[in-house]
């Protein structure tokens, strides 16, 4: 049944992508292809295709392994494209997925040694110039890039999109447990691939919440972040391409790799969720980060002088702005300015946000109740959002305030430019040794639509008095005329928690918000 389910999804991949592919652009060279062939990998077969220019030469690569759940299908409209800018382009099928052989290695040693010896192949078996070889990809295919770019320096540049760069982070982010995200891949994975005994017994750790320590180390063998100084030495040029939203990979792990690396590089962020900003190009339709995609090659492959070496690499697209260019992360990020927490009123239910912090008050949240302040739907919810241009949002009313607490500040007449990570420290009084709670920024209008600017949980494994955490990094413009609204509860289906059933977490005086202003 799963093969019969494999080979109808490769009929609908093939119908979805050739008719667009089969139209490349005026002045695109002739091409070859799709050759489907089987790579030799590390001890397995891998199913793989080939689109190159037809005539003869030697020409730059790109390699591209196929995303989590797909397979080197995925690429065909953009092989057409690239091929006819005069590049050979081999996609494949990484291990345990689809028809390629073995189990999934979850872009563990295994993959790392596929990818080599796919760069073998294609050195061996295609027009390509050894010198010139990049790898790309979306999701999984991405983060199995820049790994290889790590492992093997004959790679010399790579655009990843929608990757992450630090697994644990996109696991357990701030010790808490991301469970939508994860159920999700260990789907795609039980219906598409061959998960085998070691991803069967990672995820059924991370479920159960045991072992946590060993599923880390796990993660971080699979985490770019733990190879920078091998990227930093093989200097390839990384382009790193994702959205605001994603919900699997939360854009915070990529500002502190993109800070740690020394090489060529460029940070470009958009609205939208895991893989929605480049989705369209997948069709081979106009997409940005496509584009951007050809000239970061075209730059470093092919050596076309495309300008892009000498532009501001830190591009941000706001949710609701126009697209802004900086010389750093840094410099994208605003100052600081604190508000602080206040006592709840009994009239309203609401607190002051703004200020210094205030003592003397506090605020009890049940443990184990829900609010219509959430994070949305893994997938649908940002990405949605991306599509209408409209960010997620609740009526602030109907958050219940016995189960939630909640803080509005002042409604200045002048527009408010969030830029870079909010923070949150919260003060907790008699905390249980283990717990969560998730807060919620908002831009609260005048009747009460409150739209999400950005959220994260927080969790505790120990005794203590106070948490910080760092919410998803954002670019939001709050009108003129709104008020920034601060939601905290202990529970939202987008994660695991670590709260006692009938409990309660008590947020109390001191607490405060640091939002990046620009």
């Amino acid at each position: 049944m799963v093969r019969l389910l494999r080979t109808a999804l490769v009929a609908v991949l093939v119908a979805c992508v050739t008719p667009v592919a089969a139209a490349p652009a005026a002045a695109a060279l002739p091409t070859t292809g799709p050759r489907f062939v089987d790579i030799a990998g590390s001890g397995v077969t891998l199913k793989a295709n080939v689109v190159a220019p037809s005539a003869a030469g030697r020409y730059p690569a790109i390699v591209f392994p196929s995303s989590w759940g797909l397979n080197d299908l995925e690429y065909l409209a953009q092989a057409r494209v690239l091929a006819g800018r005069g590049y050979v382009v081999v996609s494949y099928t990484p291990r345990g997925w689809w028809f390629s052989g073995g189990e999934i290695d979850t872009a563990g040693p295994k993959d790392m040694a596929d990818l080599s010896k796919v760069l073998d192949w294609t050195i061996a078996n295609t027009a390509t110039d050894p010198a010139r070889i990049g790898a790309a990809g979306i999701s999984y295919g991405a983060g199995l890039s820049l790994l290889g770019a790590a492992h093997d320096p004959r790679i010399r540049a790579v655009t990843m999109m929608s990757g992450w760069t630090d697994l644990v982070y996109s696991l357990f982010g701030d010790n808490t447990r991301h469970g939508q995200s994860a159920g999700l891949l260990s789907l795609a994975a039980q219906l598409l691939g061959n998960p085998g005994p070691d991803l069967n017994g990672r995820l059924a750790d991370f479920n159960a919440g045991t072992n946590i320590e060993e599923v880390k180390a796990w993660a971080r063998v699979r985490s770019a972040a733990s190879y920078v100084d091998a990227l930093n030495a093989n200097r390839p040029a990384v382009l790193v391409a994702n959205a605001w939203g994603d919900s699997f990979f939360p854009p915070n792990q990529l500002a502190d790799l993109y800070n740690r690396l020394t090489v060529p590089k460029r940070l470009e962020l958009r609205p939208g969720d895991h893989a929605i900003a480049e989705f369209t190009g997948i069709l081979g339709l106009p997409n940005d980060a496509w584009t951007s995609l050809y000239r970061w090659f075209d730059q470093y492959l092919a050596g076309v002088d495309t300008g892009i070496a000498g532009e501001p690499p830190v591009v941000a697209v706001p949710h609701n702005a126009a697209a802004e260019s900086y010389a750093s992360w840094n410099a994208f990020g605003g100052t600081p300015r604190r508000l602080g927490l206040g006592a709840i009123r009994a009239l309203d239910g609401t607190g002051p946000l703004g200020g210094s912090p205030t003592n003397g008050w506090s605020k009890a949240l049940p443990t184990d109740l829900d609010t219509t302040a959430n994070g949305g739907v893994v997938l649908l919810t940002n990405g949605v959002a991306a599509f209408t241009g409209e960010r997620p949002k609740i009526w602030l009313p109907t958050v219940d305030r016995w189960r939630a607490g909640v803080w509005a500040g002042e409604r200045p007449l002048s527009v408010r430019r969030i830029r870079g990570v909010p923070r949150v420290h919260l003060e907790l009084r008699d905390a249980a040794a283990r717990g969560t709670a998730v807060v919620y920024l908002y831009d609260l209008d005048l009747f009460g639509t409150a739209r999400l600017v950005t959220h994260a949980p927080v969790t505790w494994l120990g005794t203590t008095a106070s948490v910080d955490v760092a919410l998803s990094a954002t670019a939001y413009d709050v009108p003129a005329g709104h008020a920034l609204t601060l939601v905290v509860d202990t529970v939202d289906p987008l994660y695991y928690d670590e709260n006692a059933p009938g409990g309660s977490v008590t947020v109390a005086g001191g607490s405060y918000v640091d939002v990046p202003l620009k």
